[in-house]
Order: C-alpha cells, then sequence, then structure tokens
C-alpha cells in the first residue's frame, strides 16, 4: 500500500526489459509484475524467460530491439530493466540515443543500468532514473516499503529531498547536475563517447563486492582523468558484500575512505541510502542537486527532472 501523497496517473504502463543478465527466478518476474498491476500499471513484457542467451536476457541483438521497442510504444510511459548482471556495455553501439531521448521515456534501473544512463546522458543530455528494478525490488518476496515509495514519490513529484544522518562529512554547499552511479561501470565508460563530460556536478557512486582497495583504485582512475577535479562533491552510496583478510594488515573500507580524503580534489559525502541495498532511494540521473552536508550528515534536494503526468 502507498502512502496517501503518492498518486499514480491512471494508465500508467511499465514496459519490462532485460538489458543485461536473465531472471535467475521465473517466480521473481510475475511477483513483479503482479506488484507493478497492483499498484495500478499497466506492463508490457519484452522479456521471454525461453529466449535466454548465455547469461544474458537474450542475444545483444535482441536485447538492443527490445529497448528501441519499449521506446517507440506510445502507450509506455516507464521502461524498467529486468535486472542488472552484466550486458549493457555490448549494446551501446547498437542503441538509437536520439530516439530513446526523443521518446520520452524514463529509463529505470541501477548497477549495469549504469551504462545505460551515462550514454543517454552523454549522447543526449536526457536523464535517466536510478531505481528499483524488477526481480531485485518489484520481485522480491517483500518489497521495501522505503524503495516503493521513493520510486513512485520521484515518478510523480517534481522535487525530492533526502536526508541522512552520517558522521564525518565535510561541511559544505554545493549545486549541480547530479549524475553517476554503479562506480566500476562509471569507471568502464572513461575515455569513450557514452561518458559524460559534467563540469560542476554532483557525482553519486555505489558499488558491490569491490574490496576497499579496488575502489580506492577506481576512485584515483576518476582523479587522474581530471573526473573529479570538475565536481563540486562526490556521494557515496552502499560499498559492501567484500571481504577482507589477514593480507590487509588493518587496510579497511574507513582507512581508504580517509586516504580518499587526503588525495582526492572533490569533497567526499558519505551515507547515501542508494546501492544494492534493499531501501534504495531513486535519483535522476541528469537532474539537479542542492547539498547541504556538515559532520553529522546531509540534506539533498532534488528538481529539474521529469515526471509523469498529473493522476
Amino acid at each position: 500500500m502507498l502512502p496517501s501523497d503518492i498518486r499514480i496517473p491512471p494508465g500508467t504502463c511499465v514496459a519490462i526489459v532485460a538489458p543485461g543478465g536473465y531472471a535467475p527466478d521465473e517466480a521473481a518476474v510475475e511477483r513483479g509484475i503482479a506488484l507493478l498491476e497492483a499498484q495500478g500499471c499497466k506492463v508490457k513484457s519484452y522479456y521471454d524467460h525461453s529466449a535466454r542467451h548465455q547469461r544474458f536476457g537474450a542475444t545483444d541483438i535482441g536485447r538492443a530491439a527490445h529497448i528501441q521497442q519499449a521506446a517507440a510504444d506510445p502507450e509506455v510511459q516507464i521502461v524498467m530493466a529486468l535486472r542488472g548482471a552484466y550486458g549493457v556495455s555490448r549494446i551501446l553501439p547498437a542503441l538509437n540515443y536520439r530516439a530513446l531521448a526523443a521518446s520520452g521515456k524514463f529509463f529505470i534501473g541501477y548497477s549495469d543500468i549504469t551504462a545505460l544512463h551515462l550514454a543517454l546522458l552523454a549522447q543526449t543530455g536526457a536523464p535517466g532514473f536510478a531505481g528499483p528494478m524488477l526481480c531485485s525490488d518489484f520481485g522480491t518476496e517483500t518489497p521495501s516499503a522505503m524503495t516503493m515509495n521513493s520510486f513512485w514519490r520521484t515518478m510523480t513529484q517534481p522535487t525530492q529531498t533526502i536526508k541522512t544522518v552520517s558522521a564525518g562529512n565535510p561541511t559544505l554547499k554545493a549545486s549541480g547536475m547530479l549524475w553517476g552511479g554503479n562506480l566500476a561501470m562509471i569507471v568502464h565508460l572513461l575515455g569513450t563517447p557514452y561518458f559524460p563530460q559534467v563540469d560542476g556536478g554532483i557525482l553519486f557512486i555505489e558499488d558491490v563486492n569491490e574490496h576497499p582497495y579496488r575502489v580506492e583504485r577506481m576512485l584515483l582512475q576518476l582523479e587522474h582523468a581530471g573526473v573529479l577535479a570538475r565536481q563540486k562533491a562526490v556521494l557515496l552510496g552502499d560499498f559492501s558484500n567484500y571481504r577482507l583478510s589477514d593480507y590487509d594488515n588493518g587496510y579497511n573500507f574507513e582507512q581508504m575512505l580517509a586516504y580518499a580524503r587526503q588525495h582526492l580534489s572533490a569533497p567526499l559525502v558519505t551515507g547515501l541510502p542508494f546501492g544494492h541495498i534493499p531501501d534504495r532511494v531513486t535519483l535522476p540521473v541528469g537532474g539537479h542537486a542542492e547539498l547541504q552536508a556538515d559532520e553529522g550528515g546531509f540534506t539533498l534536494t532534488l528538481s529539474g527532472y521529469p515526471t509523469l503526468p498529473a493522476a
């Protein structure tokens, strides 16, 4: 049940596409579609479990075609990824970004879907939404109320404010374009036509299964490439599910963060509720952000992104 301040416009149509991996659990697909329908949406699924190819939701040609077809469907407003995993990188050259941008569709997902969002932003300036996916969010046996509420508020309301409590942040005020996503995918696109050139932005990052030294290495790559020097701030989401060993000898995420804060050009702000976690905010990639942080936490106000027509 959604809160009373969230009103999904009648007739909202969600297309399900699989830009990357296939669904390991078909029941999750059914649960996700059922939840969207219970929330009042019409669902069109371009995913066919029998058409999965190797570790992907379909062949490269098929996955690219499904995205284009969903974008061309006049009934569809939201194009939601089935899941991430891997696969978007393989189809980036096959996508018609002008057509995707002109469609006005909201492209939703996170993790591997970061590549699609950044490519769309780099090629056309059009926004995307780092938000929930069918299998991991709508299709889970116990969907997160926080994730659902943040998603639908972002889809229907022109401004959102995120307030967090986290220790150790620098004191700062900053405003600019919000962009980013999965750190590995961001670094993966460096030096390609799919990497947006953002000046004066607020970069948000997250990752999973990445040891702190790998996170540091990727941050240093962004630093050495001159990307961080052009940002007003970097917002860190969740970094989890890594394993330390005796060899680390005290080098953990906190030690990495302390080093990064001393050596990177942009201030680092922690505590963003975003990443490979159940409770996650939805963030407009390419929207406008106003950030106010201090040692106790931060407030992030989001605006300048498209929303569904009023209910």
